[in-house]
């Protein structure tokens, strides 16, 4: 099977760069920048990337990497910090950018280059850096430049190494996708003989054998990412899987029930579901702080997760529907920690494993789904809207209680059931309510009212890495306003978040 390296280097964008790889229909794998030589070697690679990263390569403490990689026979290809990295490597010269270039920036095609086949003259491209090369390795070409960077792209093409100060990974960079096509299918040969079926059978055969005739326990939220999770080891292992629900409380109207449903009648595994609402009210009381909240939820999540498989005893193997995002926002490698995930936790002491189990952790939410829908999994399920682990818990600012869960719910579920009876749920990512614990005065029969605030947030994506606020027609956010002040008790008000990512996150907390 084909196969391509990305090297790991520590940036925020480095697994996108392998989806889109594999969006390509060629498998990619990331490594770490500490991996061996002799270990690439042995990869049998067509083609290596080198990835971006925070950090200025003439610091010694940055990461770096032998030269000898760029003398393996296969071809290269620099991005970003990876692009400083060559021309340190080769002996250029990098140094602080008199103009740091962040965001769209044009560039302009300095000569003909396969990397550049099918890209006009003139393009825009996603930049993102400090640092620049001033003076380009002895062999190399500048093949593309903008305004304020002399060298935006160049390359060696006799040794089969190029490079581009831009991210040709991200969709802001208009032409970036057929630049990594290039890359892939011109100069590194490959075919396109890798497909999704291929990471189902690969995984499923490897549980099988990681796991052999041992038991496996995965502790479940209930969303898209733990019922793939949870289908692949179903599919691998069958009874010999035992799926832990616990219901906190905290998830969406009626949505307890529906997770309970589909996992008995469909999954060959044992279902066990555990009523902790009571048990997370307690624990949530007087708490404000989101991140707490995300602690208590996570912390609270796995002593009911726990106590409930300490019936069973330990041992075997703990399962967990992390995806990449998740590892990325926690702080992978030298990536900025943005918020604590509820799946990312340590075992407890007394608590014996053979080790944990993440066969999702390589994928990012779409190509989730896409292994959903390839295990037969109905798409009501694998096309549910993204739900954070907490719950409503974050969706709710503030101290949570019983009267705020029924509140959000109430209005969620309207905003849902307009979103789908229009069918504009198909043209977004990811839409739900908040409930930001602001009053606000209002009339309601010519009685002064004042009651609780509802906001409204979608967005589209296709990687949730950034993403746009949703153009949802004013008609159409009018009946759900109109709908949520007249049927949910306690709401006088509804507002409609226009915030992109970045700045902000998709959710409030």
């Amino acid at each position: 099977m084909e196969k391509i390296l990305v090297l790991d280097f520590g940036g925020q964008y480095n697994q996108l760069i392998a989806r889109r790889v594999r969006d390509m229909s060629v498998y990619a794998e990331i490594l770490p920048y500490t991996t061996p030589l002799e270990k690439i070697k042995e990869g049998g690679y067509c083609g290596i990337i080198f990835t971006g990263g925070p950090n200025s390569v003439d610091d010694e403490s940055s990461p770096h990497y032998t030269r000898d990689i760029l003398s393996l026979g296969v071809p290269v290809l620099g991005i970003c910090y990876g692009c400083q990295l060559i021309a340190w490597m080769e002996r250029g010269k990098v140094t602080t950018a008199p103009v740091s270039e962040y965001g769209k920036i044009p560039l302009t095609l300095a000569k003909k280059s396969a990397l550049f086949d099918g890209v006009p003259e003139k393009s825009t491209v996603w930049m993102s850096h400090t640092d620049y090369i001033e003076r380009v390795p002895d062999g190399f070409d500048v093949t593309g430049t903008t305004p304020d960077c002399p060298c935006a792209a160049m390359e060696n093409e006799g040794a089969g190494i190029y490079a581009v100060q831009f991210h040709p990974e991200v969709t802001h960079t208009e032409y970036g996708l057929r630049i990594l096509h290039n890359f892939l299918y011109l100069i590194c040969g490959c075919h396109g003989d890798w497909a999704m079926d291929d990471f189902i059978e690969r995984t499923v055969a490897s549980l099988r054998t990681r796991v052999g005739d041992k038991k496996v326990v995965l502790g479940l939220s209930g969303g898209v990412d733990s019922s793939v999770a949870a289908g692949l080891l179903s599919r691998a292992v069958g009874k010999q899987l035992t799926c832990v629900f616990v219901d906190q409380g905290l998830m969406r109207k009626n949505e307890g029930d529906f997770v309970e449903h589909t996992f008995t009648t469909m999954f060959d595994m044992n279902f066990i579901r555990v009523d902790a609402k009571e048990h997370f009210m307690r624990a949530l009381a007087g708490v404000t702080d989101p991140e707490e909240k995300r602690r208590i939820i996570g912390r609270e999540f796995y002593r009911v997760f726990w106590d409930e498989i300490r019936k069973n005893g330990s041992g075997g193997f703990f399962a967990q529907g992390t995806i990449y995002p998740d590892c990325i926002e926690s702080g992978k490698g030298d990536a900025a920690v943005i918020k604590t995930h509820h799946n990312r936790v340590d075992i407890p002491n007394d608590m014996s494993f053979d080790g944990i189990i993440e066969p999702l952790s390589e994928l990012f939410k779409d190509e989730v789904r896409a292994v959903g829908e390839k295990l037969g999994i109905p798409s009501e399920l694998v096309w549910r809207q993204p739900f954070p682990g907490p719950g409503l818990g974050v969706r709710i600012i503030g101290e949570v209680t019983e009267e705020k869960v029924r509140i959000l719910q109430d209005a969620d579920a309207i905003f849902r059931e307009e979103m789908k009876n229009t069918g504009y749920e198909k043209e977004l990512s990811q839409f739900f309510a908040v409930l930001p614990g602001i009053r606000s005065v209002g009339v309601m029969g010519d009685h002064r009212t004042y009651e609780q605030l509802i906001v409204l947030r979608a967005v589209t994506t296709d990687d949730f890495m950034t993403a746009d606020w949703a153009k949802i027609p004013y008609d159409l956010l009018a009946r759900v306003s109109n709908r949520i002040t007249n049927e949910v008790a306690g709401v006088n008000r509804v507002v409609y978040d226009i915030t992109s990512k970045p700045p902000a996150t998709v959710e409030w907390e």
